[in-house]
């Protein structure tokens, strides 16, 4: 049998006024979800426990089996993990965004959490730039891909992390996070004074692109201990991801993470090459976990448009190719959901239920119309535990 996962994060949303009161997913072509929907076992999954942030980190581990009250430590050792960086015991870790930080009035306004979608080229320069003027014994940066990097603080102190970025767009921070005194703040006003004249920047400027003026940790914490999922399911193979995170859970559990030339968590990012390199995986290993970001970035930017072509690309090149290429096997099982809706009103994640469908062959299925969030209610399986769904998957 042949497990694969399709993720397409940020996926779900709130209807819209402008448009009928649909969301997204209603309003999307994707013929390729809605036959997954209409063949498959269909619900509701409850990926973010009560109490946790819906981010990224804790509902991905949901999906993947882990049950996030036992194994989350933060969100920032996971992406260690993907970039090399092995964490001593009294490490902690923090996701380094490069930001674009405004001066309005007498505050400063987060302009842009992703430094205009800065390129890995640039933002590397930057980084290792960073960390030959601030990194010592304590401080170590690393550079990681486009505006997400890694900040490691030997011995360092716990819950010292600022909110996500992406929560602040467009709001002033100067009274609400900067007036804290510590050490994150200490670094973050040292990265504005190296970063303001650095060339990357003057060069971005002259090309009327957002300058990467400042640096955000956030997402902080320790090495985490979680067995893997050849151990719990029987499950081995690789995930497929340009996201550092999504890697490195998959690190943490056991699998391979494949990189892929031109993979940027973006609707630039590379669909062929990702389907191509699940579909070798699948010719030796049994699971794969596919994993793309692009629609809960375009959720970030509030771009409705881009949002559509987000979920209608996955549908396309990642769902129809995989369908198509893993049609030739007897036995094999999809789990197509999302993480966390990232709604265009809000530009941040919540804590709502997701949809799903499972589809296998032959399937005797639920029947449903369409692959949307009318899924969590009309769907015949609802998961208050979000991570007992891998069980289902695999056993169920």
């Amino acid at each position: 049998m042949k497990y694969i996962v399709l993720l397409g994060d940020g996926m779900p949303d709130h209807p819209l006024p402008d448009h009928d009161n649909k969301t997204p997913l209603q309003i999307a072509n994707t013929p390729n979800m809605d036959f997954l929907a209409k063949s498959g076992i269909t619900g509701g999954i409850k990926t973010i426990p009560d109490g946790f942030p819906p981010g990224s980190d804790v509902s991905n581990l949901s999906i993947f089996g882990y049950n996030p009250e036992v194994y989350y430590t933060g969100r920032s050792p996971l992406e260690a993990a993907s970039m090399g960086v092995d964490l001593d015991s009294g490490d902690i870790a923090f996701r380094c965004n490069l930001v674009t930080l405004k001066p309005v009035m007498n505050d400063l306004v987060m302009e842009d959490y992703s430094a205009g979608h800065i390129s890995s080229e640039e933002a590397k320069e930057l980084i290792n730039f960073l960390n030959s003027k601030l990194g010592n014994e304590n401080y170590t940066f690393y550079p990681g891909v486009s505006y997400r990097h890694l900040l490691v603080w030997k011995g360092g102190k716990e819950k010292m992390d600022l909110p996500p970025p992406h929560d602040l767009t467009g709001k002033g921070i100067k009274d609400s996070v900067l007036s804290r005194r510590d050490e994150i703040i200490e670094l973050l006003n040292y990265s504005q004074m190296l970063l303001k004249n650095h060339a990357v920047n003057l060069k971005r400027a002259g090309e009327g692109k957002r300058p990467a003026n400042c640096i955000w940790l956030w997402g902080s914490g320790k090495k985490p201990a979680m067995p893997n999922l050849k151990k719990m399911y029987d499950l081995e193979g690789a995930v497929i991801s340009a996201v550092d995170l999504l890697k490195g859970i998959g690190i943490y559990a056991g699998l391979d993470a494949i990189k892929v030339p031109g993979a940027t968590g973006y609707i630039d990012t590379n669909y062929e090459g990702k389907v191509k390199s699940a579909l070798k995986i699948l010719e030796e290993k049994n699971f794969v976990y596919i994993h793309l970001e692009a629609a809960d970035e375009t959720s970030h930017e509030g771009s409705f448009e881009n949002k559509i072509k987000a979920i209608e690309d996955f549908d396309s090149k990642v769902v129809g190719k995989v369908l198509k290429g893993i049609s030739g096997y007897k036995k094999y099982k999809v789990l197509l959901t999302s993480d966390h809706p990232t709604p265009l009103s809000l530009m941040t994640h919540t804590a709502e239920k997701v949809p799903f469908a499972v589809y296998s062959p032959n399937m005797n299925g639920d029947k449903t119309i369409a692959f949307s969030e009318d899924l969590i209610k009309e769907g015949s399986k609802n998961f208050e535990k979000g991570f007992e769904i891998m069980e289902y998957f695999v056993r169920g």
